[in-house]
């Protein structure tokens, strides 16, 4: 799948192999178009305005990153719980592809966000973080209208209960299941976890925070090989086939 292509009407079929979305996880303008174009160069499919970057920079962060790539296809992770029609517009003008919207949210929130998503021609993705039947959620979502499904274990909830192993890959292939829209799963998956997620159905692969930050506090670019280690892990959702 090339980046230049629009991701609204992406359905599951379109994708043969795996695809990577990178989440730009921090909280500077600087750091995160350095860390795009690590990313970019390394092969990645998508960029994500990850929340914290949109907390401090908002739209200007969507504006900055749409000027300097223009081909890559840009997500926005707004994690909108109401508004959400004025949400999703400004973030659609600003030049995202995609926002987020809370399976928590009311119905009605997420309806508005799926229509300004066909007005302003964004794809909505709806994040099931939080929800007790992730299946049932799942199915909701995409009833309500959403174009793509994000299976979620949040960070606080793994952290607080970390004997128990939470991880996105317990419910992920009923989820897929479920639904027939496209799937990504997140939450502190290791990148050989991730890399198998297309196997399972769940197309899109996020590689995010563990890339991106030090810790939940400085959300700032770690030392390291990243720009090797991200570019393996990208060949390596490319060669992986999507099942059906």
């Amino acid at each position: 799948m090339t980046t230049t292509t629009t991701i609204r009407g992406l359905r599951r079929n379109d994708l043969t192999h795996g695809i990577v979305q990178v989440s730009l996880d921090l909280k500077t303008l600087d750091d995160a178009l350095r860390m795009a174009a690590i990313a970019v160069e390394a092969g990645a499919d998508w960029l994500e305005v990850g929340t914290p970057l949109v907390m401090a920079e908002g739209t200007r962060a969507v504006r900055t990153l749409r000027a300097e790539f223009p081909d890559h296809p840009l997500i926005a992770d707004l994690k909108i719980m109401d508004g959400g029609y004025g949400e999703a517009r400004m973030f659609a003008e600003a030049g995202a592809d995609a926002v987020v919207v809370m399976g928590r949210a009311h119905d009605a929130t997420i309806q508005r966000v799926c229509e300004a998503g066909e007005e302003f021609g964004v794809l909505v993705m709806g994040d099931d973080m939080g929800a007790s039947d992730r299946v049932g959620e799942a199915r909701r979502l995409e009833d309500l209208g959403v174009g793509m499904v994000i299976h979620h274990i949040g960070h606080d909830h793994r952290n607080m209960h970390r004997e128990l192993g939470l991880s996105p890959l317990t419910d992920l292939d009923r989820i897929v299941a479920a639904t027939t829209v496209p799937v990504q799963a997140v939450g502190g998956l290791s990148i050989d976890q991730a890399v198998g997620c297309p196997s399972v159905g769940a197309g899109v692969v996020v590689f995010g925070a563990p890339l991106a930050i030090d810790d939940e506090t400085s959300f700032t670019i770690p030392e390291g090989d990243l720009p090797h280690v991200l570019a393996d892990a990208i060949a390596r959702v490319h060669a992986t086939e999507v099942a059906a």
